[in-house]
């Protein structure tokens, strides 16, 4: 730091941080004093006797002399307190350069304008106030505290909160988030639920005292007073948001009787609404195993709830249409549902009733079909039958002979003169007696005579 002589006028952006000429009277509480207004100069301080906490040792005054030569580390930690002590928290602005991320977890990079540069870091207790890590070349506006790393005795300003001209680190954190997601499937379109048509109960996860949960109240209420509401309180702005949110979604699931969850808040400034944006809470929605609507109430933008639920509402009242049907609309469809089924049982009677009728028809036509079929059948085996029977044979004029014990006579050689025969004609039997006879080339013949007829 440059210094200044005595009665030289402070000027803007330079601070006394060691004398030429040794001060006795002013100690070592000069190096806590807060900054002096660089615009005015500060009254002279009364004189003090040096005490046991001075820089006065023996009479020395510390790094005057070789005898009272300080280490470096008292050397950076007194330049620390005097740093820290001169500069309260400020905002400063400039362009972020040669930014590493350490496997620790903190985050070093440089802030630089036309004219200088200055080292900065963030730890890595304060990345969770900043949404995502810069990028070289952004334009960004960092609090802090200017101090010294008494390890190094390098200058540096810690970092607690950050913020890019615009919104570009916290669209960069939205980019990172959702891509993450993504990597998961949590924002895959298959993987979304139907919301309930008839829900029983719906469990709204929002602010006890926002205009949400008045909202949804209000119309539940009109659309289907039956269905009943229950709220399950959290935090839904801040830096508690985020675990509150999740907490509840928790409750939700292990309470496990809701149908519907409704997930969101009113209105409001982007800054309010980065709890559901948070990749906690959007994990949490995700894992929810009731389906979820959100509704965070901002119409432009979209939250990385919204992605991961199973539907988007752009409003808690959007939402609560969205998850209850109108009860008087549901009446109407019940009617109509009714009439629909009654018609569609009279036409299938009539349909079964009219296939009843074909399958009668074709089952009097087949066992007429089976029947007659056996009949013609019959009919043809008996008149093969009948022309292959004796008694068709005695239609046509033969006769048939018999010897006594009724065998049929075919050889007139088994025949002697005086044997008694039948002969049996189409119509009656007649006995007869043998008188001779008369064997022929072709055959032989008998001569009978009659003795009665039957």
């Amino acid at each position: 730091m440059k210094q200044r002589r005595r009665g030289d006028a402070p000027s803007l952006g330079e601070l006394e941080l060691f004398e030429t000429e040794p001060v006795p009277s002013r100690g070592r509480d000069r190096l806590h004093e807060r900054p002096r207004d660089s615009r005015r100069a500060e009254p002279a301080e009364p004189r003090r006797e040096p005490t046991t906490d001075s820089y006065f040792v023996q009479g020395e005054i510390p790094g005057a002399t070789q005898a009272a030569a300080v280490s470096v580390m008292a050397l950076t930690r007194t330049a620390q307190a005097v740093l820290e002590g001169a500069f309260t928290p400020l905002w400063i602005r400039g362009e972020v350069s040669d930014f590493k991320a350490h496997r620790n977890g903190h985050w070093y990079f440089c802030l630089r304008d036309d004219e200088a540069q200055l080292r900065c870091v963030v730890w890595s207790r304060e990345r969770r106030r900043i949404p995502a890590p810069p990028d070289d070349g952004m334009q960004v506006v960092a609090f802090g505290q200017l101090t010294v790393y008494a390890g190094r005795g390098e200058m540096q300003f810690s970092v607690t909160r950050m913020e890019a001209e615009g919104d570009g680190l916290w669209r960069k954190a939205l980019e990172l988030t959702r891509a993450r997601l993504a990597a998961d499937g949590l924002l895959d379109p298959e993987r979304k639920r139907a919301i309930p048509r008839f829900p029983r109960r719906i469990a709204v996860v929002t602010s006890r005292d926002g205009a949400a949960l008045h909202d949804i109240h209000a119309v539940v209420h009109r659309r289907c007073p039956s269905v009943e509401i229950v709220l399950v309180p959290a935090a839904v702005q801040g830096d508690s948001a985020p675990e509150s949110l999740c907490y509840a979604l928790d409750q939700v699931a292990r309470w496990g009787a809701a149908d519907v969850v409704i997930i969101g808040r009113g209105g409001g400034p982007r800054e309010d609404l980065r709890a559901f944006n948070d990749e906690r809470v959007a994990r949490a929605v995700a894992a929810c195993p009731i389906p979820t609507i959100s509704a965070v109430g901002h119409e432009i933008d979209v939250s990385i709830c919204d992605l991961v639920a199973d539907v988007r509402a752009a409003t808690p009242s959007a939402a609560a249409e969205a998850a209850v049907p109108v009860q008087a609309e549901l009446r109407d469809r019940v009617r109509a549902v009714a009439t629909t089924f009654a018609e569609l049982a009279e036409e299938r009677v009539a349909r079964a009733r009219e296939s009843a009728d074909r399958v009668a028809a074709r089952l009097s036509h087949s066992a007429v079909r089976r029947i007659e079929g056996p009949r013609v059948a019959l009919h043809a085996a008996g008149a093969r039958l009948h022309a292959l029977s004796p008694l068709a044979t005695l239609e046509r004029g033969y006769t048939i002979a018999r010897d006594a014990a009724g065998r049929t006579i075919r050889s007139v050689t088994s025949l002697h003169a005086g044997d008694a025969v039948e002969i049996v004609f189409r119509d009656g039997v007649a006995g007869a007696r043998v008188d001779e006879t008369a064997p022929r080339s072709f055959g032989a013949t008998a001569r009978v005579s009659a003795e009665h007829d039957t």
